[in-house]
Protein backbone atom coordinates (compact mmCIF):
# COMPACT_ATOMS: atom_id res chain seq x y z
CA UNK A 1 0.00 0.00 0.00
CA UNK A 2 0.96 3.61 -0.59
CA UNK A 3 1.55 4.52 3.07
CA UNK A 4 3.64 1.46 3.80
CA UNK A 5 5.93 2.20 0.86
CA UNK A 6 6.49 5.73 2.21
CA UNK A 7 7.51 4.22 5.55
CA UNK A 8 9.75 1.56 3.95
CA UNK A 9 11.80 4.19 2.15
CA UNK A 10 12.33 6.38 5.23
CA UNK A 11 15.98 6.78 6.20
CA UNK A 12 17.10 5.51 9.59
CA UNK A 13 17.73 9.10 10.68
CA UNK A 14 14.18 10.11 9.84
CA UNK A 15 12.74 7.06 11.62
CA UNK A 16 14.68 8.01 14.76
CA UNK A 17 13.39 11.57 14.43
CA UNK A 18 9.80 10.26 14.30
CA UNK A 19 10.52 8.22 17.46
CA UNK A 20 11.91 11.35 19.17
CA UNK A 21 8.78 13.35 18.24
CA UNK A 22 6.51 10.61 19.64
CA UNK A 23 8.59 10.43 22.83
CA UNK A 24 8.31 14.24 23.28
CA UNK A 25 4.52 13.93 23.27
CA UNK A 26 4.63 11.07 25.78
CA UNK A 27 7.00 13.04 28.00
CA UNK A 28 4.71 16.09 28.33
CA UNK A 29 1.60 13.97 28.92
CA UNK A 30 3.33 11.79 31.56
CA UNK A 31 5.16 14.69 33.21
CA UNK A 32 1.88 16.52 33.58
CA UNK A 33 0.60 13.85 35.93
CA UNK A 34 3.71 13.60 38.15
CA UNK A 35 4.60 17.32 38.17
CA UNK A 36 1.12 18.28 39.33
CA UNK A 37 1.29 16.16 42.49
CA UNK A 38 4.11 18.28 43.95
CA UNK A 39 2.19 21.49 43.17
CA UNK A 40 -1.01 20.38 44.98
CA UNK A 41 -0.29 22.04 48.35
CA UNK A 42 0.59 25.38 46.66
CA UNK A 43 -2.63 25.27 44.60
CA UNK A 44 -4.59 24.30 47.68
CA UNK A 45 -3.32 27.39 49.53
CA UNK A 46 -4.01 29.79 46.65
CA UNK A 47 -7.52 28.52 45.92
CA UNK A 48 -8.39 27.61 49.57
CA UNK A 49 -9.38 24.21 48.19
CA UNK A 50 -10.65 21.13 50.03
CA UNK A 51 -9.20 17.63 49.64
CA UNK A 52 -11.94 16.87 47.07
CA UNK A 53 -10.94 20.01 45.10
CA UNK A 54 -7.39 18.66 44.90
CA UNK A 55 -8.68 15.24 43.84
CA UNK A 56 -10.60 16.80 40.96
CA UNK A 57 -7.52 18.61 39.55
CA UNK A 58 -5.95 15.16 39.04
CA UNK A 59 -9.06 13.11 38.27
CA UNK A 60 -10.64 15.50 35.75
CA UNK A 61 -7.53 14.85 33.63
CA UNK A 62 -7.20 11.07 34.08
CA UNK A 63 -10.94 10.46 33.64
CA UNK A 64 -11.13 12.28 30.31
CA UNK A 65 -8.02 10.47 29.04
CA UNK A 66 -9.43 7.09 30.18
CA UNK A 67 -12.77 7.80 28.48
CA UNK A 68 -11.29 8.86 25.13
CA UNK A 69 -8.23 6.62 24.61
CA UNK A 70 -9.94 3.90 22.57
CA UNK A 71 -11.92 6.47 20.55
CA UNK A 72 -8.76 8.46 19.75
CA UNK A 73 -6.89 5.37 18.56
CA UNK A 74 -9.68 4.20 16.23
CA UNK A 75 -10.34 7.74 14.92
CA UNK A 76 -6.66 8.12 14.01
CA UNK A 77 -6.75 4.77 12.18
CA UNK A 78 -9.71 6.07 10.18
CA UNK A 79 -8.90 9.73 9.33
CA UNK A 80 -5.10 9.67 9.56
CA UNK A 81 -2.70 9.25 12.44
CA UNK A 82 -0.56 12.32 11.77
CA UNK A 83 -3.64 14.55 11.56
CA UNK A 84 -5.06 13.37 14.92
CA UNK A 85 -1.61 13.53 16.54
CA UNK A 86 -1.08 17.15 15.36
CA UNK A 87 -4.51 18.21 16.66
CA UNK A 88 -3.73 16.46 19.97
CA UNK A 89 -0.55 18.57 20.31
CA UNK A 90 -2.52 21.77 19.56
CA UNK A 91 -5.22 20.99 22.16
CA UNK A 92 -2.77 19.81 24.82
CA UNK A 93 -0.55 22.88 24.44
CA UNK A 94 -3.51 25.29 24.39
CA UNK A 95 -5.00 23.56 27.45
CA UNK A 96 -1.65 23.92 29.28
CA UNK A 97 -1.54 27.68 28.61
CA UNK A 98 -5.12 28.06 29.86
CA UNK A 99 -4.31 26.00 33.01
CA UNK A 100 -1.45 28.40 33.81
CA UNK A 101 -3.90 31.33 33.62
CA UNK A 102 -6.77 29.70 35.57
CA UNK A 103 -8.47 32.30 37.81
CA UNK A 104 -10.11 29.72 40.10
CA UNK A 105 -10.11 26.02 40.97
CA UNK A 106 -13.25 25.43 38.87
CA UNK A 107 -11.62 26.93 35.77
CA UNK A 108 -8.42 24.98 36.41
CA UNK A 109 -10.44 21.74 36.40
CA UNK A 110 -12.20 22.73 33.13
CA UNK A 111 -8.86 23.55 31.44
CA UNK A 112 -7.35 20.28 32.72
CA UNK A 113 -10.17 18.46 30.92
CA UNK A 114 -9.35 20.29 27.66
CA UNK A 115 -5.69 19.35 28.13
CA UNK A 116 -6.74 15.72 28.61
CA UNK A 117 -8.71 15.65 25.33
CA UNK A 118 -5.42 16.53 23.63
CA UNK A 119 -3.50 14.04 25.77
CA UNK A 120 -5.85 11.20 24.77
CA UNK A 121 -5.09 11.99 21.10
CA UNK A 122 -1.31 11.74 21.66
CA UNK A 123 -0.27 8.50 23.38
CA UNK A 124 -2.29 5.83 21.52
CA UNK A 125 -1.66 7.58 18.21
CA UNK A 126 2.08 7.97 18.89
CA UNK A 127 2.23 4.22 19.58
CA UNK A 128 0.51 3.58 16.22
CA UNK A 129 2.95 5.90 14.43
CA UNK A 130 5.95 4.11 16.02
CA UNK A 131 4.55 0.68 15.10
CA UNK A 132 4.05 1.84 11.50
CA UNK A 133 7.44 3.53 11.22
CA UNK A 134 9.53 0.67 12.62
CA UNK A 135 8.46 -2.29 10.50
CA UNK A 136 11.45 -4.50 11.39
CA UNK A 137 10.51 -6.52 14.53
CA UNK A 138 13.90 -6.01 16.25
CA UNK A 139 13.97 -2.28 15.52
CA UNK A 140 10.39 -2.01 16.70
CA UNK A 141 11.15 -3.79 19.99
CA UNK A 142 14.05 -1.38 20.60
CA UNK A 143 11.90 1.65 19.73
CA UNK A 144 9.20 0.47 22.15
CA UNK A 145 11.91 0.01 24.80
CA UNK A 146 12.95 3.65 24.37
CA UNK A 147 9.29 4.68 24.61
CA UNK A 148 8.96 2.71 27.86
CA UNK A 149 12.06 4.38 29.32
CA UNK A 150 10.47 7.80 28.74
CA UNK A 151 7.65 6.88 31.16
CA UNK A 152 10.33 6.11 33.77
CA UNK A 153 12.13 9.40 33.08
CA UNK A 154 8.88 11.35 33.50
CA UNK A 155 8.24 9.61 36.84
CA UNK A 156 11.74 10.42 38.07
CA UNK A 157 11.90 13.96 36.68
CA UNK A 158 8.32 14.99 37.49
CA UNK A 159 8.61 15.60 41.25
CA UNK A 160 12.04 17.29 40.81
CA UNK A 161 11.04 19.56 37.91
CA UNK A 162 7.76 20.33 39.67
CA UNK A 163 9.51 21.10 42.95
CA UNK A 164 12.04 23.42 41.29
CA UNK A 165 9.37 25.33 39.37
CA UNK A 166 6.88 25.59 42.26
CA UNK A 167 9.57 26.89 44.65
CA UNK A 168 11.23 29.32 42.23
CA UNK A 169 8.45 30.64 39.96
CA UNK A 170 5.16 29.37 41.41
CA UNK A 171 2.80 26.49 40.60
CA UNK A 172 1.48 28.08 37.38
CA UNK A 173 4.89 27.61 35.76
CA UNK A 174 4.49 23.80 35.74
CA UNK A 175 2.11 24.26 32.79
CA UNK A 176 4.46 26.57 30.86
CA UNK A 177 6.95 23.71 30.30
CA UNK A 178 4.49 22.14 27.85
CA UNK A 179 4.43 25.19 25.56
CA UNK A 180 7.93 25.03 23.96
CA UNK A 181 7.92 21.20 23.85
CA UNK A 182 4.40 21.07 22.38
CA UNK A 183 5.11 23.69 19.70
CA UNK A 184 8.43 22.08 18.71
CA UNK A 185 6.77 18.64 18.48
CA UNK A 186 3.96 20.14 16.34
CA UNK A 187 6.37 21.78 13.84
CA UNK A 188 8.44 18.57 13.58
CA UNK A 189 5.30 16.41 13.21
CA UNK A 190 4.00 18.46 10.29
CA UNK A 191 7.42 18.36 8.59
CA UNK A 192 8.66 14.82 9.23
CA UNK A 193 5.92 12.36 10.27
CA UNK A 194 4.36 10.53 7.28
CA UNK A 195 0.56 10.19 7.23
CA UNK A 196 -0.79 6.65 7.70
CA UNK A 197 -4.19 5.01 8.09
CA UNK A 198 -5.44 1.54 8.88
CA UNK A 199 -6.53 -0.78 6.07
CA UNK A 200 -9.62 -1.79 8.04
CA UNK A 201 -10.50 0.98 10.49
CA UNK A 202 -13.10 0.26 13.15
CA UNK A 203 -16.50 1.91 12.85
CA UNK A 204 -17.38 4.66 15.35
CA UNK A 205 -19.39 3.58 18.41
CA UNK A 206 -20.85 6.80 19.90
CA UNK A 207 -23.33 4.96 22.18
CA UNK A 208 -20.58 2.79 23.67
CA UNK A 209 -18.40 5.88 24.08
CA UNK A 210 -21.11 7.79 26.02
CA UNK A 211 -21.82 4.77 28.24
CA UNK A 212 -18.10 4.44 29.13
CA UNK A 213 -18.00 8.15 30.08
CA UNK A 214 -21.17 7.86 32.19
CA UNK A 215 -19.80 4.79 33.99
CA UNK A 216 -16.35 6.25 34.82
CA UNK A 217 -17.69 9.72 35.62
CA UNK A 218 -20.51 8.47 37.85
CA UNK A 219 -18.30 6.15 39.92
CA UNK A 220 -15.56 8.77 40.40
CA UNK A 221 -17.96 11.60 41.31
CA UNK A 222 -19.74 9.42 43.87
CA UNK A 223 -16.48 8.36 45.57
CA UNK A 224 -14.91 11.85 45.67
CA UNK A 225 -17.98 13.78 46.82
CA UNK A 226 -19.45 11.17 49.22
CA UNK A 227 -17.40 12.20 52.31
CA UNK A 228 -18.80 15.76 52.07
CA UNK A 229 -22.32 14.98 50.75
CA UNK A 230 -22.97 11.73 52.66
CA UNK A 231 -23.15 8.27 51.11
CA UNK A 232 -26.96 8.21 51.15
CA UNK A 233 -27.51 11.74 49.77
CA UNK A 234 -29.62 11.95 46.55
CA UNK A 235 -26.75 13.16 44.26
CA UNK A 236 -24.42 10.34 45.38
CA UNK A 237 -27.10 7.63 45.11
CA UNK A 238 -28.13 9.07 41.72
CA UNK A 239 -24.52 8.84 40.46
CA UNK A 240 -24.14 5.28 41.75
CA UNK A 241 -27.40 4.17 40.11
CA UNK A 242 -26.46 5.98 36.88
CA UNK A 243 -23.08 4.21 36.80
CA UNK A 244 -24.72 0.82 37.41
CA UNK A 245 -27.22 1.49 34.58
CA UNK A 246 -24.36 2.56 32.26
CA UNK A 247 -22.47 -0.68 33.04
CA UNK A 248 -25.55 -2.82 32.34
CA UNK A 249 -26.22 -0.86 29.13
CA UNK A 250 -22.60 -1.26 28.02
CA UNK A 251 -22.63 -5.05 28.53
CA UNK A 252 -25.96 -5.41 26.70
CA UNK A 253 -25.22 -3.05 23.81
CA UNK A 254 -21.57 -3.97 23.11
CA UNK A 255 -22.27 -7.73 23.02
CA UNK A 256 -24.70 -7.11 20.12
CA UNK A 257 -22.47 -4.91 17.94
CA UNK A 258 -20.32 -6.34 15.14
CA UNK A 259 -17.56 -3.78 15.79
CA UNK A 260 -17.87 -2.94 19.51
CA UNK A 261 -15.79 -0.33 21.33
CA UNK A 262 -14.80 -3.02 23.86
CA UNK A 263 -15.74 -6.60 23.01
CA UNK A 264 -17.11 -8.24 26.21
CA UNK A 265 -15.83 -11.62 24.89
CA UNK A 266 -12.26 -10.40 25.57
CA UNK A 267 -12.90 -10.94 29.27
CA UNK A 268 -13.35 -14.70 28.79
CA UNK A 269 -9.56 -14.79 28.48
CA UNK A 270 -8.13 -15.14 32.01
CA UNK A 271 -4.81 -13.44 31.09
CA UNK A 272 -6.71 -10.50 29.56
CA UNK A 273 -9.11 -10.09 32.52
CA UNK A 274 -6.20 -10.51 34.93
CA UNK A 275 -4.12 -7.88 33.13
CA UNK A 276 -7.06 -5.45 33.22
CA UNK A 277 -7.66 -5.84 36.98
CA UNK A 278 -3.90 -5.77 37.71
CA UNK A 279 -3.57 -2.52 35.71
CA UNK A 280 -6.46 -0.90 37.62
CA UNK A 281 -5.06 -2.11 41.00
CA UNK A 282 -1.46 -1.03 40.33
CA UNK A 283 -2.29 2.42 39.04
CA UNK A 284 -4.85 2.98 41.80
CA UNK A 285 -2.03 2.15 44.27
CA UNK A 286 0.43 4.47 42.52
CA UNK A 287 -1.89 7.47 42.30
CA UNK A 288 -3.03 6.99 45.91
CA UNK A 289 0.59 6.57 47.04
CA UNK A 290 1.71 9.81 45.30
CA UNK A 291 -1.33 11.73 46.57
CA UNK A 292 -0.72 10.74 50.23
CA UNK A 293 3.07 11.12 50.03
CA UNK A 294 3.01 14.61 48.52
CA UNK A 295 0.49 15.95 51.02
CA UNK A 296 2.33 14.31 53.94
CA UNK A 297 5.82 15.57 53.01
CA UNK A 298 4.68 19.16 52.44
CA UNK A 299 1.78 19.64 54.87
CA UNK A 300 2.89 17.47 57.83
CA UNK A 301 6.69 17.47 57.55
CA UNK A 302 6.64 21.07 56.26
CA UNK A 303 9.07 20.44 53.39
CA UNK A 304 9.06 22.78 50.40
CA UNK A 305 8.08 21.40 46.98
CA UNK A 306 11.66 20.73 45.82
CA UNK A 307 12.59 18.84 49.01
CA UNK A 308 9.41 16.78 48.68
CA UNK A 309 10.43 15.95 45.09
CA UNK A 310 13.93 14.89 46.25
CA UNK A 311 12.41 12.68 48.97
CA UNK A 312 10.39 10.83 46.30
CA UNK A 313 13.41 10.31 44.04
CA UNK A 314 14.34 6.82 45.43
CA UNK A 315 10.89 5.51 44.46
CA UNK A 316 11.10 6.99 40.95
CA UNK A 317 14.70 5.83 40.44
CA UNK A 318 13.90 2.20 41.28
CA UNK A 319 10.76 2.28 39.10
CA UNK A 320 12.94 3.57 36.24
CA UNK A 321 15.65 0.93 36.77
CA UNK A 322 13.24 -2.01 37.16
CA UNK A 323 11.17 -1.33 34.00
CA UNK A 324 13.77 -2.61 31.49
CA UNK A 325 14.68 -5.50 33.82
CA UNK A 326 11.02 -6.51 33.83
CA UNK A 327 10.94 -6.34 30.02
CA UNK A 328 13.81 -8.84 29.84
CA UNK A 329 12.23 -11.07 32.50
CA UNK A 330 8.96 -11.21 30.54
CA UNK A 331 10.88 -12.01 27.34
CA UNK A 332 12.74 -14.91 29.00
CA UNK A 333 10.31 -16.32 31.58
CA UNK A 334 6.85 -14.95 30.76
CA UNK A 335 4.89 -12.49 32.91
CA UNK A 336 4.58 -14.53 36.13
CA UNK A 337 7.93 -13.73 37.91
CA UNK A 338 7.56 -9.97 37.34
CA UNK A 339 3.97 -9.95 38.62
CA UNK A 340 4.74 -12.04 41.74
CA UNK A 341 7.76 -9.94 42.78
CA UNK A 342 5.80 -6.77 42.03
CA UNK A 343 2.87 -7.81 44.25
CA UNK A 344 5.20 -8.76 47.13
CA UNK A 345 7.25 -5.52 46.92
CA UNK A 346 4.24 -3.17 46.76
CA UNK A 347 2.48 -5.14 49.50
CA UNK A 348 5.52 -4.93 51.79
CA UNK A 349 5.68 -1.17 51.17
CA UNK A 350 1.99 -0.74 52.05
CA UNK A 351 2.42 -2.81 55.24
CA UNK A 352 5.34 -0.63 56.42
CA UNK A 353 3.01 2.40 56.36
CA UNK A 354 -0.16 0.61 57.55
CA UNK A 355 1.39 -1.32 60.47
CA UNK A 356 4.61 0.52 61.41
CA UNK A 357 3.62 4.12 60.47
CA UNK A 358 6.74 4.30 58.28
CA UNK A 359 6.18 8.06 57.73
CA UNK A 360 7.33 8.76 61.27
CA UNK A 361 10.79 7.18 60.76
CA UNK A 362 12.89 8.47 57.84
CA UNK A 363 14.82 5.17 57.18
CA UNK A 364 11.56 3.17 57.22
CA UNK A 365 9.88 5.74 54.98
CA UNK A 366 12.65 5.52 52.37
CA UNK A 367 12.53 1.70 52.55
CA UNK A 368 8.81 1.92 51.81
CA UNK A 369 9.45 4.25 48.86
CA UNK A 370 12.15 1.98 47.38
CA UNK A 371 9.98 -1.15 47.72
CA UNK A 372 7.06 0.58 46.03
CA UNK A 373 9.32 1.79 43.21
CA UNK A 374 10.61 -1.76 42.60
CA UNK A 375 7.07 -3.18 42.54
CA UNK A 376 5.72 -0.50 40.24
CA UNK A 377 8.71 -0.72 37.88
CA UNK A 378 8.24 -4.47 37.40
CA UNK A 379 4.50 -4.46 36.71
CA UNK A 380 4.16 -2.46 33.47
CA UNK A 381 5.77 -4.84 30.96
CA UNK A 382 3.71 -7.90 31.94
CA UNK A 383 0.42 -5.94 31.92
CA UNK A 384 0.58 -5.03 28.23
CA UNK A 385 2.22 -8.27 27.18
CA UNK A 386 -0.43 -10.35 28.98
CA UNK A 387 -3.31 -8.20 27.70
CA UNK A 388 -2.44 -8.82 24.04
CA UNK A 389 -1.17 -12.37 24.63
CA UNK A 390 -3.11 -14.82 22.48
CA UNK A 391 -5.43 -12.16 21.01
CA UNK A 392 -6.06 -12.41 17.25
CA UNK A 393 -3.85 -9.99 15.32
CA UNK A 394 -6.82 -7.85 14.27
CA UNK A 395 -7.81 -7.36 17.93
CA UNK A 396 -4.39 -6.75 19.50
CA UNK A 397 -4.63 -2.96 19.24
CA UNK A 398 -7.98 -2.84 21.00
CA UNK A 399 -6.71 -5.23 23.67
CA UNK A 400 -3.73 -2.96 24.36
CA UNK A 401 -6.08 0.06 24.34
CA UNK A 402 -8.15 -1.56 27.09
CA UNK A 403 -4.93 -2.16 29.10
CA UNK A 404 -4.11 1.55 28.72
CA UNK A 405 -7.62 2.61 29.64
CA UNK A 406 -7.51 0.43 32.75
CA UNK A 407 -4.27 2.16 33.82
CA UNK A 408 -5.92 5.60 33.57
CA UNK A 409 -9.12 4.33 35.24
CA UNK A 410 -7.06 2.91 38.09
CA UNK A 411 -5.27 6.24 38.45
CA UNK A 412 -8.57 8.12 38.70
CA UNK A 413 -10.13 5.65 41.15
CA UNK A 414 -6.99 5.56 43.34
CA UNK A 415 -7.05 9.33 43.88
CA UNK A 416 -10.83 9.21 44.43
CA UNK A 417 -10.82 6.37 47.00
CA UNK A 418 -7.61 7.28 48.87
CA UNK A 419 -8.59 10.97 48.96
CA UNK A 420 -12.08 10.08 50.24
CA UNK A 421 -10.57 7.96 53.05
CA UNK A 422 -8.22 10.83 53.99
CA UNK A 423 -11.06 13.39 53.91
CA UNK A 424 -13.28 11.18 56.09
CA UNK A 425 -10.43 10.59 58.60
CA UNK A 426 -9.41 14.24 58.95
CA UNK A 427 -13.08 15.33 59.17
CA UNK A 428 -13.35 13.01 62.18
CA UNK A 429 -10.55 14.99 63.85
CA UNK A 430 -7.74 12.41 63.40
CA UNK A 431 -4.16 13.52 62.69
CA UNK A 432 -2.73 12.82 59.22
CA UNK A 433 -0.88 9.57 60.04
CA UNK A 434 -3.91 8.06 61.81
CA UNK A 435 -6.33 9.29 59.12
CA UNK A 436 -4.28 7.66 56.35
CA UNK A 437 -3.85 4.24 57.98
CA UNK A 438 -7.00 2.76 56.31
CA UNK A 439 -5.73 4.16 52.99
CA UNK A 440 -2.42 2.28 53.41
CA UNK A 441 -4.37 -0.91 54.14
CA UNK A 442 -6.25 -0.40 50.85
CA UNK A 443 -2.91 -0.01 48.98
CA UNK A 444 -1.65 -3.22 50.69
CA UNK A 445 -4.83 -5.06 49.67
CA UNK A 446 -4.45 -3.96 46.04
CA UNK A 447 -0.85 -5.27 46.02
CA UNK A 448 -2.08 -8.62 47.40
CA UNK A 449 -4.61 -8.70 44.52
CA UNK A 450 -1.75 -8.18 42.01
CA UNK A 451 0.12 -11.09 43.63
CA UNK A 452 -2.86 -13.48 43.56
CA UNK A 453 -3.94 -12.58 40.01
CA UNK A 454 -0.31 -12.76 38.84
CA UNK A 455 -0.21 -16.37 40.07
CA UNK A 456 -3.69 -17.42 38.85
CA UNK A 457 -3.84 -15.78 35.40
CA UNK A 458 -0.42 -16.85 34.06
CA UNK A 459 -0.58 -20.66 34.33
CA UNK A 460 -1.61 -23.42 31.87
CA UNK A 461 -5.34 -23.05 32.65
CA UNK A 462 -5.22 -19.32 31.91
CA UNK A 463 -3.24 -19.99 28.72
CA UNK A 464 -6.01 -22.35 27.55
CA UNK A 465 -8.74 -19.71 28.16
CA UNK A 466 -6.73 -17.19 26.08
CA UNK A 467 -6.51 -19.60 23.14
CA UNK A 468 -10.25 -20.41 23.37
CA UNK A 469 -11.06 -16.69 23.40
CA UNK A 470 -8.83 -16.03 20.39
CA UNK A 471 -10.62 -18.78 18.44
CA UNK A 472 -14.07 -17.45 19.37
CA UNK A 473 -13.10 -13.93 18.26
CA UNK A 474 -11.99 -15.06 14.80
CA UNK A 475 -14.31 -17.91 13.77
CA UNK A 476 -14.03 -16.96 10.09
CA UNK A 477 -10.29 -17.57 9.91
CA UNK A 478 -9.60 -20.82 11.67
CA UNK A 479 -5.93 -20.55 10.86
CA UNK A 480 -5.58 -17.01 12.22
CA UNK A 481 -2.30 -16.40 13.95
CA UNK A 482 -2.75 -14.88 17.40
CA UNK A 483 -1.17 -11.45 17.75
CA UNK A 484 1.20 -12.63 20.39
CA UNK A 485 0.85 -16.36 20.42
CA UNK A 486 0.34 -16.92 24.10
CA UNK A 487 3.60 -18.29 25.44
CA UNK A 488 3.66 -21.49 27.39
CA UNK A 489 4.56 -20.83 31.03
CA UNK A 490 8.22 -19.94 31.25
CA UNK A 491 8.46 -18.71 27.69
CA UNK A 492 7.83 -15.42 26.07
CA UNK A 493 6.41 -14.03 22.94
CA UNK A 494 8.60 -13.21 19.99
CA UNK A 495 10.68 -10.04 19.73
CA UNK A 496 8.34 -8.32 17.31
CA UNK A 497 5.66 -8.02 19.95
CA UNK A 498 7.95 -7.82 22.91
CA UNK A 499 6.90 -6.48 26.24
CA UNK A 500 5.92 -2.86 26.42
CA UNK A 501 6.45 -0.70 29.44
CA UNK A 502 4.27 2.20 28.45
CA UNK A 503 0.70 3.16 28.71
CA UNK A 504 0.53 3.19 24.94
CA UNK A 505 -1.07 0.99 22.38
CA UNK A 506 -0.35 -0.39 18.98
CA UNK A 507 -2.69 0.74 16.22
CA UNK A 508 -6.28 -0.42 16.61
CA UNK A 509 -5.83 -2.68 13.62
CA UNK A 510 -3.13 -4.61 15.48
CA UNK A 511 0.64 -4.42 15.69
CA UNK A 512 1.09 -5.54 12.08
CA UNK A 513 2.05 -2.44 10.09
CA UNK A 514 -1.18 -1.00 8.77
CA UNK A 515 -1.24 0.70 5.43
Amino acid sequence: MHHTSVVDHMSRRRRLLVLAICCMSLLIVSLDNTVLNVALPAMRREFHASVSGMQWTIDAYTLVIASLLILAGSTADRIGRRRVFAWGLVLFTAGSVLCSLAPSLEWLIVFRMLQAVGGAMLNPVAMSIITNTFTDPKERARAIGVWGAVVGISMAAGPLVGGLLVDSVGWRSIFWVNLPVGLLALVLTLRHVPESRSERPRRPDPVGQLLVMALLGGVTYAIIEAPAEGWTSPPILGCALGAAAALAGLLYYESRRTDPLIDPRFFRSAPFSGATVIAVSTFASLSGFLFLTTLYLQEVRGLDALDAGLHMLPMAAFAFLCAPVSGRLVASYGPRPSLLVSGVAMGASGLLFAVFSAETSTPLMFTGYVLFGIGFGLVNAPITNTAVSGMPRSQAGVAAAVASTSRQTGGALGVAVIGAVLAAGTAGGADFVTATRPAWWIITGLAFLVLVLGAVTTGPWAHATALRTARSLEPSSAGAVPAVSAPPPGQASGPGHGPRMDGGLPPAAGPAPAG
